[in-house]
């Protein structure tokens, strides 16, 4: 693959396509679309790392650097910064594989803060290390 810049950094997540309905009549893929992909994403990361349920508690700064387009493949690369007592910081890229080549721009990136929730849906501990290994 090319690289438009610096290289994603993390553990590639989830990659999805954007298709026609992901978007606004000029053919941009609309922002919430590309940030529910994110946080399906750091659900994924932080469940496997918490060894459960978790929930979204916070977004921190998302700007846009480049738009996605309809085609290109959506790729988010997620990293754990931070783990607490119940909650864990994850640092989520958004890169564009752009379509039908092998050029991938950086979209967005923010931190998103996960919760590990217990059976009752109160915070439980996250454990020291992860009970799920990563693929």
């Amino acid at each position: 693959m090319e690289q438009a810049g610096p290289r994603p950094t993390g553990e590639l997540t989830l990659r999805t396509l954007a298709m026609p309905s992901d978007a606004n009549a000029a053919g941009d893929i609309f922002g919430g679309w590309v940030m529910a992909q994110m946080d399906l994403a750091c659900g994924i990361r932080a469940a496997e790392r918490a060894g459960g349920r978790v929930v979204t508690a916070a977004v921190r700064e998302m700007s846009f650097a480049s738009p996605m387009k309809i085609g290109d493949t959506l790729c988010v690369y997620t990293h754990v910064t931070r783990v607490g007592r119940t909650s864990m910081t994850l640092k989520v890229e958004v890169w564009a594989q752009r379509y039908l080549s092998h050029v991938m721009e950086r979209v967005t990136d923010a931190d998103f803060v996960m919760v590990a929730l217990d059976a009752d849906g109160k915070p439980k501990p996250v454990p020291e290390t992860e009970e799920v290994s990563p693929r």
